[in-house]
């Protein structure tokens, strides 16, 4: 016995990990960039990366909208353009964080609502319709980016973050990347012998290449996609040339074949869009709190995406107050979505937030020459075509790694918890658990019956039920926040059970003085817009 107390641990008794408020063996942290030629590269990887969102969302509106190739085009590159801009406005003046922003799975069913309203039925001529309704869509954004603008700057957003805890962000920072389960190997299978060969590559030459030929540079696990993107791409390019699709189905020469995108022929060579570009916006309420709705989703879903993106960033956890700023200007990227006419609002890109993780580079500069790229190519229509007409199956495989990434990233906040609680038990297990049955009810009754599981006569009513309950983030998010919070709270040893004690000096931005490094704005504009 040493002095009368407790025995002396063993030397050889295992140690259990010590928890981390920084992720270390990050290369390059959030405010240390690496050389310009790398740099440069890898922003060309995150852009390439974030164009599978960029071309899926318009491939699956502009047609349902009465648009043809060109209008697509011309969709593509206004997202990209705009999200180009958004990127640098979040990583400049928002959370500073190394996230892109760009266009939203979340608001689609709400775009898609606004398509099959009845208002648009009569008119005959196509193009007309599309512009219509792209109208249609702007006003809808316009008034629902209002919505995190005034939680953001208000400070309403930093009050409801101040009570998450590491146990509340388990399922919500989790199913953030996991709940994206149907962007993964359903599209891989699409065109399995494109999909799967880009899955097995991109496996190979991130994790087993850099063990086999150690070169001490990072080359293979840094530029994994680079690599694996192009071996695929060319592969199934000499697929196409042969003839191996001449005779398939329809559905089959649309996802493996390489022309088959129809942008390249399409997208003018120089094109800058601008705002009104489809006309002046229309206005109506339904539609509006529909949008809102979607619009409250994201910010949730963003949320966990900014946590996800700290974490692989290698920053310390955000305090509430850069949260509610980036939550703001997220509010403005949606307002300048609505103004440019998207189609479709912003979020947090989690694909590229899994890219972070993939290449253990977390830097600001990265992303923000990523972001230049996209203002770039969505300006050089026919090249930035190009790279917008790589088979989905391709992209689908890089999502298996990237959103797995983010989710593995919500699961590592359980280290500050005690998971020998069954009170932690209960709410991790009941939130998850609820965060994927209950939005794969939702999404089964919808693809069964073509209306979601609430059906009114009011579509705009209808929306603003069955979007948020269709989103796993959202769902076990909110499940685990309202539990962790309402629980026998007030015991001080559930304290230390939610990990909340982990978190304490985050919670105002002076409580720890790595905030200030992270997370202060430029031009020391920190004096004039002081955080709390």
């Amino acid at each position: 016995m040493a002095g009368g107390g407790a025995p002396a641990a063993k030397a050889d008794e295992p140690q259990p990990h010590p928890p981390k408020d920084q992720l270390p063996n990050i290369s390059y942290c959030i405010t240390s960039p690496p050389p310009w030629p790398e740099a440069i590269l890898l922003g060309f990887q995150h852009y390439l990366v974030m164009l599978g969102t960029t071309v899926l969302i318009p491939t699956a509106l502009v047609p349902q909208m009465g648009g043809g190739y060109e209008e697509k085009a011309k969709v593509i590159q206004t997202i990209l353009f705009v999200a180009g801009i958004n990127t640098l406005l979040q990583t400049t003046f928002g959370t500073r964080l190394p996230a892109v922003i760009g266009a939203s799975y979340t608001f689609v069913p709400t775009t898609i609502s606004i398509i099959l309203s009845g208002r648009f039925s009569d008119t005959s001529n196509p193009i007309d319709r599309f512009e219509s309704i792209m109208r249609a869509t702007q006003g809808a954004l316009i008034v629902a980016s209002i919505l995190q603008i005034i939680l953001g700057f208000s400070g309403l957003w930093r009050n409801v973050v101040r009570f998450l805890s590491p146990i509340s962000a388990v399922p919500l920072v989790g199913l953030v990347g996991f709940g994206l389960y149907e962007f993964g190997f359903p599209g891989v299978a699409k065109c399995i012998e494109i999909g799967l060969p880009e899955l097995l590559i991109l496996v190979f030459v991130s994790q087993y290449l850099p063990h086999v030929i150690k070169s001490g540079k990072n080359v293979f696990d840094r530029f994994a996609v680079i690599f694996a993107v192009v071996i695929v791409w060319i592969y199934a390019h000499l697929l196409t040339v042969g003839g191996a699709y001449n005779g398939a189905a329809p559905t089959t020469q649309t996802s493996c074949r390489t022309d088959r995108a129809g942008i390249i022929g399409a997208a003018p060579w120089i094109r800058v869009p601008w705002p009104f570009q489809w006309g002046a916006p229309s206005f109506d309420a339904g539609e509006a709190f529909a949008m809102m709705m979607a619009s409250f989703v994201a910010l949730v879903e963003s949320t966990g995406g900014f946590i996800a993106v700290s974490r692989y960033a290698s920053a310390t956890m955000l305090p509430p107050s850069i949260l509610s700023r980036g939550v703001g200007w997220q509010g403005v990227a949606i307002l300048i979505s609505g103004l440019f006419g998207t189609g479709a609002g912003s979020s947090v890109s989690i694909e590229n937030a899994g890219l972070l993780a993939l290449t253990r580079v977390g830097s600001r500069r990265v992303v923000q020459i990523a972001a230049g790229f996209m203002i770039f190519f969505s300006i050089l229509g026919k090249f930035g075509a190009v790279f917008a007409s790589i088979p989905a199956p391709i992209i689908a495989a890089l999502y298996c790694l990237f959103f797995a990434y983010v989710g593995a990233g919500g699961l590592s906040f359980l280290q500050f918890c005690n998971l020998n609680s069954f009170r932690t038990k209960f709410i991790l297990g009941f939130s998850v658990f609820l965060g994927l049955s209950i939005p794969q009810y939702f999404n089964e009754y919808t693809a069964i019956k073509g209306y979601g599981p609430v059906h009114t006569g009011a579509r705009w009513f209808n929306d603003m039920v069955n979007v948020p309950f269709s989103s796993e983030p959202f769902v076990a998010g909110a499940v685990a926040f309202f539990l962790d919070n309402t629980l026998h709270k007030k015991d001080s040893s559930i304290r230390k059970d939610r990990g909340k004690h982990w978190w304490d000096k985050f919670r105002s931005f002076k409580g720890d003085t790595r905030s200030e490094e992270f997370y202060s704005l430029p031009f020391n504009l920190n004096k004039y817009f002081p955080s709390v």
